[in-house]
């Protein structure tokens, strides 16, 4: 299984339509076997589903996402965990541990000049 989170400076990037960077842990069992960290080549929202299908990514862990992002993950049969917050590592383990599952809404608010995340933490 691969697993990418959204990413920055090691901690997971809150908004996953602008993360410049995804880590991508390759997992066996429940265990990390590999981890690299990889552009996103400048591409934004709708253009990172391709990105990470490209990379071979079943599961997506990150902060805010929107519901159109959201839709279109799932749809490419990614599962989204979001309103993920700290260090990109602590947040893998954690989903390892089963500790973390996926979210039913968007945590993210595009409409009008101001962004707003409901996970309410940035």
């Amino acid at each position: 299984m691969k697993i990418a989170v959204t990413y920055e400076d090691g901690q997971v990037f809150q908004h996953f339509g602008r993360t410049s960077e995804f880590k991508v842990y390759d997992v066996e069992g429940d265990q990390i076997v590999s981890s690299q960290v990889m552009g996103t080549m400048g591409r934004g929202h709708g253009e990172l589903i391709g990105v990470l299908m490209n990379f071979g990514v079943s599961v997506l862990l990150c902060g805010g996402i929107g519901g159109g992002a959201r839709d279109g993950l799932m749809r490419s049969g990614i599962r989204v965990c979001s309103g993920n917050v700290g260090p990109a590592d602590d947040v893998v383990a954690a989903f390892l541990r089963g500790d973390i599952g996926s979210c039913d809404q968007a945590t993210c608010d595009h409409h009008g000049a101001d962004h707003q995340c409901s996970c309410g933490k940035h």
